[in-house]
């Protein structure tokens, strides 16, 4: 197949010293591009030795801004993403392509519990997923891999709304799914990544939130917006009867559940038509 194997690193020497080579022999007549995120270590030796393109960035801006700066430089008609910290196997690489090659434009390695790094990123990442699949209304096994396979000419339509750090994978998979295309999760098992992690848990945490509301605004806002809508009414409904019972006057605490209720529910219908909108102008183009 005509493919491009893009890997994001930032200091990953120790990892792509082994890496690198194993790509090229398994993938001898592929591009090969490494985007090297500001590295200080030999990444550019390495690549230079093992004949794959090094795309240096100036200086560290991020994960998901390295996977865009690739995506924009590779030539194949199929972008194969992974992990440059030795997490993923070259091997595994064919299994997404077959996949591909039925039709699917997007496949994802979905990876087991056992493959999680730990067990706080475990938890988190289910939770992910139960809030991701809700939202769809499809399994998601691991929303978060970064190791996938994806139709480049598919997959450029959303580059603008991908974030320069780590939840780019969690953002491209909901746009392919609100945008109607086909996602695949094949399983996998992850090796254990060579060297440390560049997600710092305190740093990263408070972005957890974050990421859930993206995942809502990025599929259906409506699906968000309107349990808190209801919640907010409901309350204010309840209250006003305790009220109404207990002291026979109508509260201004009442009023205020009602109004947030009526506001919540107008951000989620002006946010729900933004999307459509969005979505409409990629389909066109």
């Amino acid at each position: 197949m005509d493919i491009s194997i893009i890997l994001p690193a930032k200091n990953e020497a120790a990892a792509l010293i082994d890496l690198l080579p194993k790509l090229r022999e398994e993938f001898p007549d592929n591009e090969i591009i490494v985007v090297d995120d500001g590295s200080t270590d030999n990444t550019a030796e390495l690549c230079g030795k093992n004949k794959v393109t090094h795309l240096l960035q100036p200086y560290s801006i991020g994960n998901g801004a390295a996977i865009k700066a690739g995506a924009r430089k590779a030539q194949g008609q199929t972008l194969v993403f992974m992990d440059a910290d030795g997490q993923h196997k070259p091997s595994d690489i064919s299994m997404l392509l077959d996949k591909i090659k039925e039709g699917y434009d997007l496949v994802v390695g979905a990876r087991s519990g056992a493959s999680q790094a730990s067990l706080g990123r475990l938890c988190a990442n289910s939770f992910y997923n139960w809030f991701a699949s809700l939202m769809v209304g499809h399994k998601i096994p691991d929303l978060t891999s970064g190791f996938r396979a994806v139709n480049a000419k598919k997959f450029r339509q959303f580059l603008y709304l991908l974030p320069n750090g780590f939840s780019y994978p969690t953002t491209s998979t909901m746009a392919f799914f609100r945008s109607g295309y086909s996602v695949a999760y094949l399983p996998i098992e992850a090796e254990k990544r060579i060297g440390n992690s560049h997600i710092r848990i305190l740093k990263d945490g408070a972005r957890f939130l974050l990421i859930l509301f993206k995942i809502g605004t990025l599929y259906s806002p409506l699906k968000i917006f309107l349990p808190l809508s209801a919640c907010s009414f409901f309350t204010g409904m309840f209250y006003y009867l305790y009220t109404f019972i207990t002291a026979g006057r109508f509260t201004n605490m009442s009023a205020l559940l009602f109004t947030t209720s009526i506001t919540i529910f107008l951000m989620g219908l002006v946010s729900e038509q933004i999307t459509n909108l969005i979505y409409h102008r990629n389909n066109e183009n």
